[in-house]
């Protein structure tokens, strides 16, 4: 299967997926395989909303979307095209999934297919239901897929390289397992924002978005304020305002209340709107409904503070403060060769 044919086969696959908006399920008698698959999928995204309470319908779809954009010929081309992807020997590539949000893993897994090698799947057991389905998918379309793509749930053996996805935690534990293999193996990550009290109301609101959007649960979520010292919350409390409804959300609020009292209990200053709290702190992983800020000096300093943690930060958010930061309101839209953890994943694939 050359690069062309595997091209097309996700562009395909992206033109499937665009009937699945958050503003409804519309089938487009154009698509292939229609028949086949467009009740089915539905199905599936029920089975994952029934099995994990985090996966609502605005949080799958909104996934959904975002990938349905991402997968057109324009950007893979524009994605892959600085790579050399040609004659290249397939090799076995395990990838272990973290479940927090709806097909985290899913670049990984175009990434390997793209590149030529073939894929084995660990999935969290919170994410396992859409995958399978769209990989069959892909398989009809481009029945030269077939034997490329594997699932498993027992021990990964027979591989030739692995990408990892989990806690520091595990991350520990994949890095003594996976020694002797290459290997990207993730481990916990945050993102953070930088605000100068300069932010127009859009920007903040914006900002929200990077905050409450799957629940904060992901990794380039924003969970961490840098703010000047006499920095005035109340433009951020009104911004966030916009969410104001996943307070009647039930899991949302559970975690929510817990905190709260933890947080009332332990006397720690605090404050909050009713659905979310912010806290200053110095760490940059923060429950949910929380945000953890931090007070800063000057840029420079900030600057320093950000290069030295480059390995706890995923993505700075700020009004184009620094280089390489991202817009308020794109955490969640990362391009094709946005890299998690800046790890250049089709250098790494083309190099086993």
């Amino acid at each position: 299967m050359n690069l062309e044919e595997r091209i097309q086969a996700f562009v395909k696959l992206g033109d499937f997926l665009s009937q699945y908006t958050r503003n409804g399920l519309f089938k487009k008698e154009e698509v292939l395989y229609n028949d086949l698959f467009f009740d089915g999928f539905k199905h599936q995204i029920k089975l994952a909303k029934e099995h994990n309470g985090w996966f609502t319908d605005e949080n799958i779809l909104y996934a959904l979307e975002n990938w349905s954009k991402a997968l057109t010929y324009s950007n893979i081309n524009k994605w892959i095209k600085k790579y050399h992807i040609k004659d290249v020997k397939a090799k076995k590539v395990a990838i272990i999934m973290a479940g927090n949000i709806p097909l985290v893993g899913f670049h990984d897994f175009l990434s390997v297919l793209i590149s030529g090698h073939d894929v084995v799947i660990k999935q969290s057991s919170n994410d396992k239901h859409l995958l399978p389905f769209l990989a069959k998918y892909l398989e009809h379309i481009a029945p030269k897929l077939k034997g490329k793509i594997s699932f498993t749930e027992d021990r990964l053996e027979n591989f030739d390289a692995v990408i990892a996805t989990g806690s520091d935690n595990t991350a520990r534990y994949f890095e003594y397992y996976f020694k002797g293999k290459p290997s990207i193996i993730r481990k916990n990550r945050n993102s953070v924002a930088i605000l100068t009290g300069d932010e127009t109301e859009k920007e903040l609101l914006e900002l929200s978005n990077d905050i409450f959007r799957y629940y904060g649960l992901g990794c380039r979520n924003v969970s961490k304020l840098f703010v000047p010292n006499d920095y005035d919350f109340e433009g951020f409390f009104k911004a966030m305002y916009a969410w104001h409804p996943i307070i009647n959300e039930a899991k949302y609020a559970n975690n929510y209340d817990y905190n709260k009292a933890v947080y009332l209990m332990s006397e720690f200053d605090m404050l909050e709107n009713g659905f979310l709290m912010i806290k200053e702190d110095r760490s940059y992983s923060s429950p949910i409904a929380t945000v953890f800020y931090e007070h800063y000096e000057t840029l420079e300093s900030l600057k320093n503070t950000l290069e030295t943690d480059s390995d706890k930060i995923q993505c700075v958010v700020s009004n184009g403060l620094f280089t390489n930061n991202i817009g308020f309101g794109d955490t969640q839209i990362p391009n094709l060769w946005d890299y998690a953890d800046d790890v250049d994943t089709i250098a790494f694939l083309l190099k086993i």
